[in-house]
């Protein structure tokens, strides 16, 4: 499916809403459109409309007494009561004086008073009549009965002025209530989605970029809807407002300026093969400076520590300053457009205009009414608008489909959705049946790895960096999933499982906890509701929170900062021991939980983990190879393998590795107690 086919299905979501806003922007469009034909019933039929035939009469009303007569427009004259032997007089103005002759006269050709007499010639003959000139009173008194419509009309215009405030103002606030509902509702769904994807997927992807495609890239297709929508259906409904209105002026006029369509259609094309390129351009570099500000925000102690603040500026510079680059190629596209272009179409048409009005005495045009001129020319100033707003939202359009592009991309990318189904809490029987598994293809962590953690039992996983400890880890949990080999609990393979269901009775605790902006609670419970309060603070009991807390009033609604920045080391631990705990975990994992924890705080926990092991297998990384003497099973790994298994006596009197590793560190916890 397109992007526009998909951002178009996310506002039929909204569709009552902006359909609403359209509404409203169309009849606040067609009311504003009103003007210029308001402007020219003033000027045709009142301004200009007193050069009519005036005819003589005996009724009051809208009448001019002239010479002892009065006189009534002959549009508003009653020729049934009127006869037709009544004299009729006729106004003719000639620059800015006025001239009054008894008879009637041809409306085309060049006019002139000379020596009392009025001469109008064209191109085929001329006509010649005796005028007098009015006074300004008496032109005046002509006009006089003009004003009230006049200020009927312009007073109608106000109103429909204020009327159409109302509608704009309405379309505003809907549209843009429509537009935060949609991007609300995919900002939603594009986070949701970020749950469903594997951890896999966020090794290769920088924080940064995700960030940047769920903040900005949607908040540029926000203005899809808000800006680019508005503009262009109020572009279109005023360009058919315009039209008709030209089309009813003059139809051959109104059929000249049709030439802009296919203009402006051919323009857009050529705009968009450009603009998109620059876009995906501008998009691109501005997630990779999301992603380098990030990193550099998260790693500043050590940039700072090991003085890399300048290469750090510099790596930011060059990705700045190719952004600069991009966005100028956008900025000398756009030039181009905008007034540019629509100043150029407009004058096209004015030169138009003035060459039809010229053919008028060629016999090649018509003769246009100053109303109708003024009408026309107000009506192509008005098209203008709409051109601009149209040309000037292409470069909004490409950045919303940019973005849609990339936002959807992410959202393609294939997840697992989060099942709700049950299981009954495990014994928790953990078997790995010659597993073998690796990050990258054909480099394995893990080869043919085979061992059985019974129910209740601990299991200690020892090794050197890059052993395959965590990894393990990671397969259980099913963060990834082995390329060879089986992993079963209770016998069924985890991979029939669902990923959330099989995470409900498992509990881990990392070498650094991450905790979130809330509460000791909320970091605890993590906001669910089926958690207690009471279950809350009796799991940080088991854990001996009790006593490292003690100094807190209150200790589970004390506020804890982005990444518990506010707690030590051992109570940022504490935490997440008891986050693990609360669930009541059948499979139990501590992955160097306690090596960065004081010697206080560990003895705290081991006692309580004495009591928390009981009822559940536990998995133990450490490299403090004391903490795990109790341990019913020690796995110890080499390249991905297992060398040597047994509890701590068989270990120590076989002699092996395990043996030298548990010397070592006891040599080295001996040394320092000397030293100190």
């Amino acid at each position: 499916m397109s992007v526009g086919r998909r951002l178009y299905q996310y506002a039929l979501t909204s569709k009552k809403t902006i359909g609403f806003a359209l509404f409203l922007l169309t009849v606040s469009v067609a009311a504003e459109l009103t003007g210029p034909f308001i402007a020219k019933t003033i000027i045709d039929q009142h301004i200009m409309g007193i050069e009519e035939p005036w005819v003589e009469t005996t009724e009051s009303e809208n009448a001019v007494e002239y010479q002892n007569g009065l006189y009534v427009r002959e549009s508003r004259a009653d020729l049934s009561v009127d006869s037709s032997d009544r004299d009729v007089i006729q106004l003719v103005q000639i620059g800015l004086q006025f001239y009054v002759v008894n008879e009637l006269i041809p409306i085309e050709g060049e006019k002139n008073f000379v020596d009392g007499e009025l001469i109008i010639s064209n191109s085929n003959d001329s006509f010649s009549a005796d005028a007098t000139l009015l006074s300004p009173n008496e032109v005046w008194s002509f006009y006089e009965p003009e004003m009230k419509p006049v200020i009927n009309w312009l007073l109608l215009y106000v109103g429909i002025i204020i009327f159409a405030s109302f509608f704009q103002y309405g379309q505003r606030f809907y549209l843009q209530k429509a537009a935060n509902r949609i991007i609300q509702k995919l900002r939603t769904d594009v986070f949701n989605h970020l749950s469903t994807m594997p951890v896999r997927f966020f090794d290769n992807l920088p924080a940064g970029k995700v960030v940047a495609r769920v903040t900005n890239d949607t908040e540029a297709i926000r203005e899809l809807y808000v800006q680019v929508l508005a503009n262009f259906f109020t572009s279109f409904v005023y360009l058919i407002g315009i039209y008709t209105a030209l089309f009813l002026l003059d139809f051959r006029l109104a059929m000249g300026t049709l030439i802009l369509i296919p203009i402006l259609i051919l323009w857009v094309i050529i705009y968009r093969k450009f603009a998109s390129t620059y876009n995906h351009q501008i998009r691109s570099k501005n997630s990779e400076i999301n992603a380098s500000l990030n990193e550099s925000i998260q790693s500043m102690p050590v940039i700072q520590a090991y003085r890399k603040e300048g290469k750090r500026e510099q790596t930011f510079e060059v990705l700045n300053e190719e952004h600069y680059t991009a966005q100028n190629k956008m900025l000398r596209l756009n030039s181009l457009t905008s007034h540019n272009l629509t100043a150029v179409l407009r004058n096209l048409i004015f030169v138009g205009l003035i060459w039809y009005m010229a053919g008028a005495q060629t016999g090649i045009g018509a003769v246009l009414t100053l109303g109708v001129l003024y009408a026309f020319v107000d009506y192509i100033n008005r098209m203008i608008h709409p051109l601009n707003g149209i040309v000037n939202q292409l470069a909004n359009l490409e950045q919303a489909l940019v973005a849609g592009e990339r936002v959807f991309e992410l959202m393609d990318k294939e997840g697992e959705l989060v099942s709700d189904e049950e299981m009954t809490r495990p014994k928790g029987e953990v078997m790995f049946k010659n597993v073998s598994f690796s990050y990258k293809e054909d480099e394995y962590v893990l080869k043919d790895l085979s061992f059985t953690a019974k129910p209740g039992e601990t299991i200690a996983l020892v090794g050197h960096t890059g052993s395959g400890k965590s990894s393990i880890m990671n397969l259980l949990f099913r963060f990834y999933d082995p390329q060879k080999g089986e992993i079963t609990i209770d016998g069924q393979s985890i991979q029939s499982i669902p990923r959330q269901t099989l995470r409900e009775y498992m509990g881990i605790v990392l070498q650094e906890p991450y905790l979130f902006t809330g509460t000791i609670e909320t970091n605890i419970t993590l906001n669910r509701e089926d958690i207690s309060r009471e279950e809350a603070e009796h799991a940080l009991e088991l854990v001996g929170g009790d006593r490292v807390f003690k100094r807190l009033k209150n200790i589970l609604d004390e506020e804890v900062k982005e990444k518990g920045s506010t707690l030590s080391s051992g109570e940022r631990q504490l935490i997440s021991f008891a986050r693990a705990l609360v669930v009541n975990p059948a499979i139990l994992v501590l992955d160097e939980a306690t090596s960065n924890i004081d010697t206080e705080t560990e003895m705290i926990i081991q006692h309580a983990m004495d009591q928390l092991k009981e009822g559940r297998t536990t998995f133990i990384i450490a490299h403090r190879l004391s903490t795990i003497k109790n341990a019913d099973q020690i796995l110890v790994l080499d390249k991905g393998q297992i060398i040597e298994k047994g509890s701590h006596a068989e270990l120590m009197n076989i002699d092996g590795s395990y043996a030298k590793m548990y010397e070592l560190q006891q040599q080295g916890k001996d040394s320092h107690s000397i030293v100190t």
